[in-house]
């Protein structure tokens, strides 16, 4: 799958358009991946738009298969954003999602819960936590 070149409406490559992606972060993209980068966060390693199938993931650790999205207003009760979210379910991911703004006014918070599902202390979203899980097997759960 390739994307358009919005200038000279080309179809670009997936690294090409990841490589966009990362050069023009959001500020709340720029600050999460600093925290984020060189396994700042208690050793987990983590990958920025990374893609998975046919979408691009803000980030994602791939060895717990956690997906951290950070949403600005555009993706307020997205019906693309949730049949996206149900695919990567299936795929074995979960989807963790943060407002820009929540990310920039309480990123401690954030981090914290951003641990606790690696670390499984968390295991199921509950209201304010926009957590999807992944789709499981019956024999893993």
């Amino acid at each position: 799958m390739s994307q358009l070149d919005e200038g000279a409406r080309m179809p670009i490559s997936k690294s090409e358009f990841r490589r966009r992606l990362r050069s023009d972060p959001t500020d709340a993209e720029h600050l999460l991946w600093y925290e984020l980068r060189n396994r700042a966060l208690n050793g987990y390693k983590f990958v920025r738009q990374f893609s998975i199938g046919p979408y691009f993931v803000d980030f994602v650790c791939r060895r717990k298969k956690l997906i951290v999205e950070l949403d600005g207003s555009q993706h307020n009760d997205n019906a693309h954003d949730m049949r996206r979210d149900a695919w990567l379910n299936k795929q074995g991911y979960s989807v963790l999602r943060f407002w820009n703004a929540e990310f920039l006014k309480e990123r401690k918070e954030v981090l914290a819960t951003i641990l606790a599902v690696l670390e499984g202390r968390i295991e199921h979203g509950s209201e304010g936590l926009r957590l999807s899980l992944a789709a499981l097997p019956k024999h893993v759960r």
